[in-house]
C-alpha cells in the first residue's frame, strides 16, 4: 500500500489524547492512530450515504420491479 506523508493540525487537547492512546500502546504511534481514525471516519461516511440513498427508495416500486414479470415464470421454474 503507498503511503503519503502530509501535515496536519490538531486541537492540543485531541492530541493529548492520541498521545494517551500511544503510551497506552492502543496504537504504536500517533501516525497509525490517525490513520484508523480517518479510514474509520470514511468508512462510516459511506456506509451512511448507502443508507441514505436507500432511504430515498420506494419500497413498492422496488417491490413491484423485483416481482415483475415472476408470476409467469414461476411454474416454468425447475425443481430442486
Amino acid at each position: 500500500m503507498a503511503v503519503a506523508k502530509i501535515a496536519i493540525t490538531l486541537d492540543q487537547g485531541i492530541l493529548g489524547e492520541v498521545d494517551r492512546l500511544v503510551r497506552r500502546h492502543v496504537f504504536p504511534n500517533r501516525s497509525r492512530a490517525i490513520q484508523e481514525a480517518v479510514r474509520e471516519k470514511v468508512t462510516r461516511l459511506s456506509v451512511n450515504r448507502l443508507a441514505r440513498e436507500c432511504a430515498k427508495l420506494d419500497p413498492k416500486a422496488e417491490q413491484a420491479v423485483a416481482e415483475e414479470g415472476m408470476s409467469g415464470e414461476v411454474t416454468s421454474w425447475p425443481e430442486y
